[in-house]
């Protein structure tokens, strides 16, 4: 059973282990933050030579503090804290706070120091922050048990982070921008508590409205997917993942491999769970901000006011390439401005009200286009014209807003001049941004997470393959000490799970391959078969369209030729000779890859040159929904292509989402595969051919 969180969020009693008279050392500093904090409850400083410590009689060790004690912050050197710990869960003591490093980011041993203090604070039933981190600050109970330089301004933002570093640099940027928060965590080296656990308690808690997270990767994939989900159906949650290049990620043997890095997983998770995933702290707390001052948007419709044409059309561009409309006003609407804007103006979305506005212009244009019936949110925007009053209109903008309710945004160009607006702005809580792109990025978050919030929860489909069938072949090619599950043996999974397969004869001689073709009927596809060579294009291996037993015999010839040449190494069976696939046919990919935190990500796209050179694929983790199903099909660039926008026929798309729910079923019941394709998919207006399936067993399973 875990420990509860209280104690350590809202504690009665706080010991600080290492505590100083001494400032500039962490133990001072600690006690400092926490007189400094209005803590109202019992500090007990703890240091070997007793004394006062700001102006509070220390304890000389563990063993002198009171039994049941909420909170220890722990400030001494390394080779202590093991012992220390042992002794305050002899106490009763409820939760630790770890400051000290040197754990297993400095390499083996430490890993191994930090395993044993984990199980200590394990065995004990308590509560453990860090190693190796600033320390926690919860602003509404007077608490902050860091060596932060910096106490932050009271808000409903919750933060949490694994990098002590950025907390520091948060805390002084946050308050110079004045921008405060509910609970600050630093997370640390995450031994017990981590980011799920957080999210778990931020949840409930009734001091936070929005959630932000630093995080430089996630142990425990599953935990953090289900609570984040469940979080982000009450609050949102938004995150910066870092290390989002492809630098570190491993190299694959199969096109989703190649695809499927860990960036992609981390994203693809996020988007599963509802976090929103931001690129930089501006764009994080840009959000925070919109979020904690704003309603939801109702809808996606964009109303906008400017005094200036470009920036208009701008946030205009910015919300369809997002996703959001900037719909056409009711002519009611229309006849209203027309009543006070110059002739000149622009009436219909973007409003333009043009440069000379005054900041009553601005008041009446907004409260208009705001009672539009179609507009959910709306975007003010001003750039600094020789005779706009910034100030006055940016007062004139949170008065409306006050009254307004839908989520309101502004956005004032410039620099200097535009400055004082923007402060009474913020302090009027309306988001105030640099340039439209970002105002609008926001807004779409918002409808984002205002439309998962009322999403119905999904639904899975009840498929049901062979699973001892399939593991059969898998432990057959074990036996055989193949790691690669390909061609016929591959074959025989899919079918175990009611896949739609074509014929197909495996042809060890030329005769046996004319002899395939006449049974299975012209003209037929034919395919090197070596359990060695699972992509066949690179050795020319595959020859599509053989219309006699005449060409059937020359292919065979070629393509073994070739295969023996160009891959001496490979054991060459013979040829596949198979079905051709059905008229009208695309071919498209369907592969998982499985990621270590997250389980199997799959990945779907057209086939051919569209997989790896123009990498048009969507992801998502499995176990896929019916929803998953009809959205990754959808969501890639060529989905017109598969709809038959060209002129040809269009794919059975319920055939097609059948397989990829297939695909996530078997990723989900046979977790010692490591990766899959089913490459191609031959899917036409009547049937959805798995043509190919390659399987990568895991070789510790």
């Amino acid at each position: 059973m875990k420990p509860s969180l209280e104690p350590f969020f809202n504690p009665e009693t706080v010991a600080v282990i290492g505590a100083s008279a001494t400032p500039g050392k962490i133990g001072h500093t600690v006690m400092d933050n926490m007189l400094s904090a209005g803590f109202a409850g019992r500090l007990i400083p703890v240091n070997p030579k007793g004394g006062e410590i700001l102006g509070i009689e220390a304890v000389t060790g563990v063993a002198d503090l009171p039994m049941g004690v909420d909170l220890a912050v722990i400030a001494v050197p390394r080779r202590f804290v093991v012992d220390t710990v042992r002794e305050l869960g002899k106490t009763g003591c409820r939760s630790v706070i770890v400051i000290t490093a040197g754990f297993k980011e400095v390499g083996h041993k430490g890993y191994e120091l930090e395993q044993e203090l984990a199980g200590v604070c394990r065995d004990a039933g308590m509560a453990l922050l860090g190693p190796n981190c600033l320390g926690m600050i919860n602003s509404p109970a007077g608490v902050n048990a860091s060596f932060s330089a910096a106490s932050p301004l009271p808000g409903d933002i919750a933060f949490f982070s694994q990098s002590g570093a950025l907390c520091v640099a948060i805390l002084d940027w946050a308050r110079g921008a004045g921008i405060g928060f509910s609970k600050f965590v630093s997370l640390g080296n995450k031994a017990l508590l981590d980011e799920a656990d957080m999210l778990e308690y931020l949840d409930a808690d009734p001091d936070t409205s929005v959630i932000l997270g630093y995080i430089e990767n996630v142990e425990n994939g599953s935990a953090f997917l289900r609570q984040a989900a469940a979080t982000t159906r009450n609050k949102p949650v938004i995150m910066i993942k870092s290390g989002s290049t492809a630098a570190g990620a491993k190299a694959a043997s199969s096109h989703t491999g190649a695809i499927a890095g860990s960036d992609s997983a981390y994203g693809t998770a996020f988007r599963k769970a509802g976090v929103i995933r931001v690129r930089d702290v501006e764009a994080l707390f840009n959000l925070a901000l919109a979020f904690s001052e704003q309603p939801l948007p109702k809808g996606p419709n964009i109303g906008i006011v400017t005094n200036s044409g470009g920036p208009g059309i701008l946030a205009a561009d910015a919300a369809v390439k997002h996703g959001l409309a900037v719909s056409a006003l009711n002519p009611r609407t229309v006849a209203r401005l027309q009543e006070f804007l110059p002739g000149y103006a622009a009436f219909h979305n973007p409003v333009d009200i043009i440069g000379d506005a005054d900041a009553e212009r601005y008041a009446q244009s907004m409260e208009v286009v705001a009672e539009d019936p179609s507009v959910h949110s709306l975007l003010v925007l001003l750039t600094p014209t020789a005779v706009v009053g910034i100030e006055d209109t940016a007062r004139s903008v949170a008065r409306v807003a006050a009254k307004c309710n839908k989520p309101v945004f502004a956005c004032f160009i410039g620099g200097r001049r535009v400055g004082p607006g923007r402060e009474i702005l913020r302090e009027a809580g309306v988001p105030c941004y640099d340039f439209p792109a970002a105002a609008v990025e926001s807004i779409h978050a918002m409808h984002d997470h205002a439309v998962r919030r009322n999403r119905p929860q999904p639904e899975f489909a009840d498929i049901r393959g062979d699973v001892a069938a399939a593991r059969a072949v898998l432990d057959e090619s074990r036996r055989r000490g193949e790691l690669e599950v390909v061609e016929f043996h591959a074959q025989k999974i899919a079918q175990a799970y009611g896949l739609d397969v074509p014929d197909t004869v495996l042809a060890r001689s030329t005769e046996e391959a004319i002899e395939a073709g006449e049974s299975i009927g012209y003209p037929v596809a034919l395919k090197i078969a070596s359990p060695q060579i699972s992509h066949k294009t690179d050795v020319q291996g595959v020859v599509v369209n053989l219309k006699d037993a005449a060409e059937v015999a020359d292919a065979f010839a070629e393509v073994t030729a070739r295969a023996a040449r160009m891959r001496p190494d490979a054991y060459i069976a013979g040829c596949l000779i198979q079905e051709m696939a059905p008229k009208g046919s695309r071919e498209v990919i369907v592969g998982f890859k499985r990621d270590d935190q997250f389980g199997p990500l799959l990945m779907f796209g057209l086939g051919g040159v569209y997989v790896e050179i123009v990498k048009d694929v969507a992801l998502r983790l499995a176990p896929l929904s019916k929803q998953d199903a009809f959205e990754i099909v959808r969501e890639i660039r060529s989905y017109m292509l598969l709809k038959g926008i060209d002129g040809g026929p269009h794919a059975n798309f319920d055939k097609l989402q059948d397989v990829i729910l297939v695909m996530s079923q078997l990723a989900v019941d046979l977790p010692e595969v490591l990766e899959a394709e089913f490459n191609p998919v031959l899917v036409g207006p009547d049937r959805a051919v798995v043509a190919d399936m390659r399987l990568t067993l895991d070789p510790k399973a």
